[in-house]
C-alpha cells in the first residue's frame, strides 16, 4: 500500500537526502531526525558534498553558507550552491542560515536555491519543507521523463510502456513500410485510427491524404455514394458530380472505421474495389483506378458476423491479411499513470490551470476503475477535471471516481439490484446499438431473460441508442 502523503507517488525506497553542514553536533542531530524517512547522507564541507552528489545523486540538499576554510563567511556556501546545481540544475537545494543573514538566504534564492531556513532549525519545519521540495523534484522529474517519451515517441501520441503496447509498437514498425491492408481490432476508445494514422505517417504513403469514413455513422443509403462517389443526377439531390472517399485518399490511406457494420448488400463492391483498385462512382459508368491502401478497424467481435453470413468471409480475409489488436486500458499495466499523467500536463496547459498533478487518492482511483471507456474515458475525465478541479491537485471528486457503491447507499437491497440491472442493461444497449441478441450475448443472459428483465424494470425494446447514451459517462474521439 502507498501511504497517502504528497511524495507518496513513487516508489517505496527511501528518498536520498544530502545535509552539508559544519557544525558536527548540527550534522548528527539532523540525521537521526530524518532517517526515518530519507536516506540520509552527511558533508562537513564542499569536496565531500561534491563527492557524495556525484556517487548519490541526491534530489534535494541542505545547505550550511557557512563552510570552512571560512565558516565566518558566505563565500565558501555561495561557491558550493553554484557546483552543485552545475552538476545537477534539478538539485532542490535548501539554504540553512542565521536570522540575520536573511539577505545572504535571499540572494541564494536568486541564483537557484529552492528554499531557506534560519537557525536555530526547527525539526519539524524542515520536514515540511523537505517533504515540498522532494514532492516537486518528483513531478519534474516524471515531467522531463514525459516530455523525453512523447518527444521520441513515432506512434503519432500514443503512450504506453505495457509490453502490450511495446508489441502494437513493434508491430506499427513492421507494416507500415507495406502496402498490406490492416485490420485494427479493439474495444471502443482503445486508440484504433490513433494506430491507423500512425502507419500512415510510418509509411511512404506519408505525404499522401489520410481519408477517414466511419462505416456505422453513416446510413446505409448514403454510404455507397459517400464511400465510392456520384454522378450528377445518379439521384434525387445529386445535383454534381461527387468523388467519394475512396478517391480522395488517392496516393495515400483510407481507413475505414467500424467496417463490421458495413452493409451486406455493399460488400461485394467493397471486395472488388479490394481486388482490382479501381471504383465506379454511384450513377456512372466509368471504371477509376486508384492507388489507396486500405487500413479498416472494428470494435465488435467478426466471429459470430461470419457465422452467421451478415459479413462475408473472402471480404474479411482481404481485409485482416494482418491484425492489429488494441489492449483495453484495463489490461495495460503501468500505463495509466503515464497517461493520466500526459492529458493532466495537455488540459493544463490549454486551459492555463494551476493544477500541478494528482492526490494519492486520485491515483489510486485512476489505477482501480475499470475504464469500460479505455483511454477515450481517461482523457475526458481528466479534461473535465481539469476544468472543474478547485484545488491544484486533482481528486476522486473531480475526476468522478468516488465509491461506486455510493448512489446506492440509501437504497433497499432490492432497490439497489434493481437499479444496477437497469445501469447494465443500458449501457449493453447502447453498446450494442440497441441489438437485443449481442446486449444478452455480451450480459451472458438468454434473449428471453433480457425481455423478461427489461419488461421487469420498464426499458423499451425499442429504445434508440442516442436515448441511451444519456446513460453512459461521455467520451471523446480515438
Amino acid at each position: 500500500m502507498r501511504r497517502e502523503e504528497p511524495d507518496s507517488e513513487g516508489p517505496m525506497d527511501k528518498v536520498r537526502l544530502l545535509i552539508v553542514e559544519d557544525e558536527e553536533a548540527l550534522r548528527t542531530q539532523l540525521k537521526w531526525g530524518l532517517t526515518s524517512e530519507y536516506e540520509v547522507f552527511l558533508a562537513g564541507d564542499r569536496p565531500t558534498a561534491l563527492k557524495v552528489l556525484k556517487e548519490a545523486s541526491p534530489p534535494v540538499v541542505t545547505l550550511d553558507l557557512g563552510l570552512p576554510p571560512e565558516p565566518g563567511g558566505v563565500e565558501e556556501g555561495f561557491s558550493t550552491l553554484a557546483k552543485i546545481l552545475e552538476h545537477d540544475p534539478h538539485a532542490k537545494v535548501i539554504i540553512l542560515t542565521g536570522r540575520e543573514e536573511k539577505e545572504h538566504a535571499l540572494e541564494a534564492i536568486g541564483q537557484g536555491a529552492y528554499d531557506f531556513l534560519a537557525k536555530p532549525v526547527q525539526l519539524d519545519e524542515l520536514k515540511v519543507i523537505i517533504r515540498r521540495a522532494v514532492h516537486v523534484s518528483r513531478l519534474e522529474r516524471e515531467h522531463r521523463e514525459l516530455q523525453r517519451r512523447v518527444s521520441q515517441s513515432p506512434f503519432e501520441g500514443m503512450l504506453g510502456t505495457s509490453p502490450q503496447m511495446e508489441q502494437v509498437f513493434e508491430t506499427i514498425r513492421k507494416v507500415s513500410t507495406t502496402d498490406t491492408p490492416i485490420l485494427i481490432t479493439g474495444e471502443s476508445g482503445t486508440g484504433k485510427e490513433l494506430a491507423a494514422m500512425a502507419i500512415h505517417t510510418r509509411s511512404a504513403r506519408r505525404d499522401g491524404p489520410f481519408v477517414v469514413i466511419n462505416c456505422g455513422a453513416i446510413p446505409e443509403t448514403l454510404l455507397e455514394g459517400e464511400l465510392f462517389g456520384h454522378e450528377k443526377g445518379a439521384y434525387t439531390g445529386a445535383h454534381v458530380q461527387r468523388r467519394g472517399r475512396v478517391e480522395l485518399a488517392h496516393g495515400g490511406t483510407l481507413f475505414m472505421d467500424e467496417v463490421g457494420e458495413f452493409p451486406p448488400h455493399l460488400q461485394v463492391k467493397l471486395l472488388r474495389f479490394l481486388e482490382d483498385k479501381r471504383v465506379e462512382r454511384l450513377g456512372g459508368r466509368e471504371q477509376i483506378q486508384v492507388d489507396v491502401r486500405v487500413l479498416a478497424a472494428t470494435n465488435t467481435e467478426m466471429t459470430q458476423a461470419l457465422r452467421s453470413g451478415r459479413f462475408r468471409e473472402d471480404l474479411y480475409y482481404r481485409l485482416a491479411v494482418v491484425r492489429i489488436s488494441m489492449p483495453p486500458l484495463r489490461e495495460r499495466e503501468g500505463d495509466i499513470p503515464l497517461l493520466a499523467r500526459a492529458f493532466l500536463q495537455r488540459y493544463s496547459s490549454q486551459n492555463k490551470s494551476r493544477i500541478d498533478g494528482f492526490t494519492p487518492k486520485a491515483m489510486q482511483a485512476l489505477q482501480t476503475h475499470t475504464w469500460s471507456g479505455n483511454v477515450r474515458e481517461l482523457e475526458n475525465r481528466i479534461k473535465r477535471a481539469v476544468i472543474l478541479a478547485e484545488g491544484t491537485k486533482v481528486t476522486p471528486q473531480d475526476l468522478e471516481l468516488t465509491s461506486p457503491y455510493a448512489k446506492y447507499e440509501r437504497q433497499s437491497l432490492r432497490e439497489a439490484r434493481e437499479a444496477l440491472d437497469t445501469e447494465l442493461i443500458q449501457r449493453g444497449l447502447s453498446r450494442n446499438r440497441g441489438n437485443l441478441t449481442r446486449t444478452a450475448t455480451d450480459l451472458g443472459i438468454s434473449r428471453p431473460t433480457l425481455y423478461e428483465l427489461m419488461d421487469k424494470l420498464g426499458i423499451k425494446r425499442s429504445q434508440s441508442p442516442s436515448a441511451m447514451n444519456k446513460h453512459t459517462h461521455p467520451s471523446s474521439n480515438k
